[in-house]
């Protein structure tokens, strides 16, 4: 894993968590995206190295509404840049953590992406996520 790629935070109104993201960190809104085959809309923020991503659920049954209706808005997870997706779900298979899929996914911000059940990452729900 190379570096913190992002944070993703969930929340219930993308247009106002954008306008209350733009102003705490001094920055816009660069990039929305729909990601269907996930039922979310995300925003993408960036200061300096550091990256934001804005989730809203697009319908009622997708993972970010589930999560939203259990725990409230805020952090969703975290994701880690990876050079090779494939090996390192391999590696982290080997090392005991349940992978949410198999194989990975294409997600937001042209990124193939896997994710790590929380249950087994100490309760924190990670993402690798490599550029395409």
């Amino acid at each position: 894993m190379n570096k913190i790629e992002h944070i993703g935070i969930a929340v219930t109104d993308l247009k106002a968590a954008g306008s209350l993201y733009e102003k705490l960190l001094n920055t816009t809104v660069y990039k929305i995206e729909d990601v269907v085959s996930e039922g979310v809309k995300t925003a993408f923020l960036q200061n300096g190295p550091n990256k934001i991503e804005l989730l809203e659920a697009s319908n009622p049954d997708s993972p970010i509404a589930k999560f939203i209706a259990k725990k409230g808005e805020g952090i969703h997870h975290i994701a880690f840049e990876v050079d090779d997706i494939i090996a390192e779900m391999a590696r982290l298979k080997n090392e005991g953590f349940v992978l949410l899929s198999d194989e990975p996914k294409r997600g937001a911000d042209n990124k193939l992406v896997c994710f790590v059940h929380p249950k087994s990452a100490g309760g924190v729900l990670m993402e690798l996520v490599q550029g395409i």
